[in-house]
């Protein structure tokens, strides 16, 4: 089976809105393998402007970092689905682990901004994966199964082929743990066989599953290597260009 290869870039809460227009056109305008697509999760900020960019480049998209689980409303602060679309945003990050961990997303809030990027026809770049005390105890599978369990298995078959899920080891970032590729490998088989336990055999083989768990240029090609692992979310390397077009081209 051959699965789309991605490689995705998640600008957290950095670059003003000139570095980020910099940062994106450096990417832009470096030589991008055709085989694999790349996604910059950037700043609202950035959205349209990237976007506008990035539109002559069949393999290059953007993504928004989040959504709101409303369709509207009074809900100051927020951004809605429907507005992402407005501006033809294909992608949006849903239960990454820093949205569960600070601002206290559970899955109901999280259901609800799966069903608000689906009807708006974005696909969710759906988040998991566990923190290091869950890793330590030997029941990390079990964890994420339940978080899948609790969100995208809830979903029909039509709108769960809308994914691409990543995995974040939560204990290999910022923790001085290291993740092998083997236990990279480890995750995203489990995680595709509990998608063909809960669909089927075939819709897990043709979901694309990211590793996100502190990609670097110095462990992409490895990491990237392994049968089940198809791409990265890739945080801190994406800020710097060099960097992330050696991660893109690690495939």
């Amino acid at each position: 089976m051959s699965r789309q290869k991605i490689a995705a870039g998640n600008w957290k809460m950095n670059k003003t809105f000139e570095d980020g227009l910099s940062l994106a056109r450096a990417i832009s305008n470096s030589e991008l393998p055709g085989s694999v697509e790349v996604i910059l999760a950037v700043p609202f900020i950035h959205l349209k402007a990237v976007r506008d960019m990035t539109l002559p480049a069949r393999t290059l998209h953007i993504s928004a970092q989040n959504c709101s689980n409303h369709g509207s409303g009074a809900y100051t602060g927020e951004v809605s689905a429907e507005m992402l679309h407005s501006i033809s945003v294909p992608f949006v990050l849903v239960g990454h682990s820093e949205r569960r961990q600070y601002f206290g997303e559970d899955a109901d809030v999280l259901n609800g901004k799966l069903e608000q990027a689906i009807a708006q026809d974005i696909r969710p770049i759906y988040c998991c994966g566990e923190p290091l005390e869950i890793r330590k105890a030997g029941t990390h599978i079990a964890y994420v199964k339940e978080q899948l369990d609790a969100t995208i298995f809830k979903l029909s078959e039509t709108d769960f082929r809308k994914l691409v899920i990543a995995y974040e080891p939560i204990w290999a970032i910022g923790t001085g743990e290291t993740a092998s590729k083997e236990q990279a490998q480890e995750m995203h088989l489990a995680i595709r066989n509990l998608i063909a336990e809960a669909f089927s055999p075939e819709i897990a083989d043709n979901v694309s599953i990211l590793y996100g768990g502190s990609v670097k240029p110095a462990n992409a090609k490895e990491l990237f290597s392994q049968p089940d692992v198809d791409g990265g979310l890739v945080g801190g390397a994406s800020l710097k260009a060099n960097d992330f077009i050696q991660i893109i081209q690690s495939f």
